[in-house]
């Protein structure tokens, strides 16, 4: 499977490239990068691919793109694209509900599946937290949240979206319109990922925590999910990473 990186000298976008180079079964298309960036012109590895700005022309021989770059860098990207069929595997976050409508223009034409957290594992744990929520409507919810201290202090992308997970469920289970979880923000040292829900049921506690210890954890996800999509066979549309 052919499958090109889009903001392949960040953090995410790197691991991606090792990984799909050590995949026998992978092989790497392109690794865009932004114009004007410092690694234009760079050979990947041992590979004839050079890392470049994105062109049309560079993504029609691959099986699908994965793309951690920004919110801009995202619709240009789709923009770039057009009408073709391409599948993308979005793992950038912090997209407005304006841009947001642009993806759902985006996919029209071809599979789009978004994340904001493409960890092995999360998916599971964002399940469960959810079932539970369900089941004790009552329950007061908060979000802890520890990252890297270079991460902005806005809460994440992964927990905006147990927030809101977790309300629905309990909104749906009671009848009723739930509270917001309260999200806590933490930024310490080079730390990857901690992610904690936490269900005060008054004279006890449920946690849910779930910790990555490296960033090639996101790689690893956005592959399995870019190689699920196109295998899938899925048509035209947004997908969530939690329920494919």
């Amino acid at each position: 499977m052919r499958i090109a990186v889009f903001g392949a000298s960040g953090r995410v976008g790197t691991r991606l490239v090792e990984a799909i180079l050590t995949d026998p079964g992978l092989e790497l298309a392109a690794a865009h990068v932004s114009p004007g960036s410092p690694w234009i012109g760079r050979q990947v590895g041992s590979t004839v691919v050079e890392y470049r700005p994105a062109e049309a022309d560079i993504n029609a021989h691959c099986d699908a793109i994965i793309d951690f770059s920004s919110p801009a860098g995202s619709l240009y990207l789709q923009r770039m694209i057009g009408q073709r069929s391409v599948p993308i595997v979005i793992g950038t976050t912090g997209f407005s509900g304006d841009e947001l409508a642009q993806i759902d223009t985006a996919s029209r034409y071809r599979p789009i599946l978004m994340g904001a957290n493409f960890a092995l594992g999360f998916a599971a744990l964002a399940h469960e937290a959810k079932q539970f929520a369900g089941a004790h409507p009552g329950a007061l919810i908060a979000i802890e949240e520890t990252y890297h201290r270079r991460k902005k202090r806005a809460p994440s992308g992964t927990s905006l979206l147990l927030a809101r997970a977790l309300r629905e469920a309990q909104t749906a289970a009671a009848g009723a319109s739930a509270p917001e979880p309260e999200i806590h923000v933490h930024r310490s040292g080079d730390t990857v990922g901690i992610n904690e829900v936490r269900f005060d049921l008054g004279d006890s506690e449920v946690r849910f925590t779930f910790s990555v210890q490296t960033i090639a954890a996101y790689a690893r996800g956005a592959l399995a999910a870019a190689i699920q999509l196109v295998e899938s066979g899925v048509g035209p549309g947004r997908y969530d990473a939690l329920d494919i």
